[in-house]
């Protein structure tokens, strides 16, 4: 199953060295030129930039409706609305962490999963520590509040 991805899972899932299991669950990841560029061109040097440029199964693809990104970037990031856009004419699940780009994703009618929900199907089979792996997510930055935290590692 392919999947799009937006920038913030790429990113923290290559601070903590798992952008690895993006491909083991969904084979090939395709991203938005906007995406493309928040994550490698305007990343320079930052997490994710070198391992998202390298990886061969991570396929830039353009949007084609550019109103709908137009008109989507108008409450959201230019890298979300392509995303979302992408993933509706791709009908493919969407990688998507931000509240406000999720919650528009599902108005939409998208499949969606987060960081989180793809770090909860590597716990349940056996491939990580969720309660380490959590603590790494959120020692890089990850926002999650303690409510969040208890409730995911409560699943676990």
């Amino acid at each position: 199953m392919t999947a799009i991805s937006n920038s913030t899972p790429l990113i923290v899932l290559a601070k903590i060295n798992r952008l690895d299991l993006l491909k083991d669950y969904f084979g090939e990841i395709y991203i938005p030129e906007e995406v493309y560029d928040e994550v490698v061109r305007r990343g320079g040097n930052l997490a994710g930039s070198f391992e998202v440029a390298s990886c061969t199964w991570i396929k830039v693809e353009p949007v084609k409706n550019r109103m709908a990104v137009e008109t989507l970037s108008l409450s959201l990031d230019k890298g979300e609305a392509e995303a979302i856009v992408l993933s509706k004419e791709k009908d493919s699940i969407l990688i998507i962490d931000d509240g406000a780009g999720r919650k528009t994703a599902e108005l939409l009618g998208v499949k969606i999963t987060g960081t989180v929900g793809v770090l909860l199907l590597a716990s349940m089979d056996g491939r990580l520590n969720l309660r380490k792996t959590m603590d790494e997510l959120k020692s890089v930055g990850f926002r999650l509040s303690e409510t969040q935290y208890k409730r995911i590692l409560s699943v676990d």
